[in-house]
């Protein structure tokens, strides 16, 4: 008898557990169909209230109302500019359909300017000549100081640039030196571009007709205190390779000049600037100069403009 109700509340559990199972599935079924019911009414009822509001719209419902009379085109050229009429369009058989297509020129000055220190008065130049297309272009540049209407010092160099990255320009070509000291011609390469941080670099290593040997940096920033304003440092250095007591000039590190420019740009081709600028012999240089009784530095005040065409 006992194994008897054993066996029946056995059967009565296997039989609760059933009836469970099958509630539970009917359950999860019913919320899923439930679900599914609803969703498939809410897009109906969003497509129906999109195509009421499609049928609807008026220039009268949108945010803001309807563009004034005067309103620009938004889908015309900026101004009524189009690509053929410009002030500055480019028509014809100049017209640019590709990059580094057709060859350019243009003159700039970097600095034009008037020097002033205690015991001297000079005009400082520096400009250059370019001619040619993006990745080729021949360059011709004159560097140099006049003092009393007399040409002191003079380098011009003419060179071939070739674009060898994105920011640098390889070079190559020859440069004459005259001025009071007796005229010089070198061979010449180098490279000047813009290194990281936007310090623009110039570099150049030289070797004359006599057996001379140099090296030439240069370097700037420029300091963007407005838009308009711009503060520029500046550091130019000279290295030879050998003695020339002729020209007053040792081997290793020869000369050094660094100063401040500070620019107003009244357009891009257009900006006086003032400054100074400390310039020092160097080295073996600076005894060279010495003894013959002559400046080894000298702290320079300055006034002149930047401008290219």
């Amino acid at each position: 008898m006992k194994n008897l109700h054993l066996i029946i509340d056995r059967n009565t559990a296997r039989s609760k557990q059933a009836v469970s199972q099958y509630l539970t599935t009917g359950l999860v079924s019913a919320t899923a169909a439930l679900v599914l019911s609803l969703n498939t009414y809410a897009a109906m009822d969003e497509s129906h209230d999109m195509k009421k509001i499609g049928h609807d719209m008026s220039p009268m419902s949108m945010q803001g109302g309807s563009a004034p009379d005067d309103a620009r085109d938004p889908d015309a050229y900026s101004g009524g500019y189009t690509l053929d009429s410009a002030p500055y369009a480019i028509t014809g058989q100049d017209k640019l359909s590709l990059a580094d297509e057709h060859s350019r020129w243009f003159v700039s000055f970097d600095r034009l300017e008037y020097a002033y220190s205690k015991d001297n008065e000079r005009l400082n130049y520096d400009g250059r000549l370019v001619w040619g297309r993006d990745y080729n272009k021949a360059i011709l540049t004159s560097e140099g100081k006049v003092d009393n209407s007399k040409l002191r010092e003079a380098s011009t160099e003419l060179l071939w640039s070739h674009a060898v990255d994105t920011f640098w320009d390889g070079q190559i070509g020859v440069r004459y030196d005259s001025g009071d000291e007796k005229d010089q011609t070198w061979l010449t390469a180098g490279f000047q571009g813009l290194a990281p941080y936007w310090f623009e670099i110039d570099a150049k290593a030289s070797a004359s007709t006599e057996g001379q040997t140099a090296l030439d940096i240069e370097a700037e920033y420029e300091l963007l205190l407005t838009q308009r304003l711009i503060l520029q440092p500046r550091l130019e250095m000279s290295i030879y390779g050998k003695d020339d007591a002729e020209r007053g000039i040792a081997s290793g590190f020869s000369s050094l000049a660094t100063g401040l420019r500070l620019r107003y740009e009244f357009s891009r081709q257009f900006a006086p600037y003032v400054g100074v600028e400390w310039e020092s012999k160097l080295g073996d240089t600076r005894e060279l100069i010495k003894v013959e009784d002559g400046e080894t530095e000298e702290t320079l005040w300055l006034a002149g403009i930047r401008f290219w065409f």
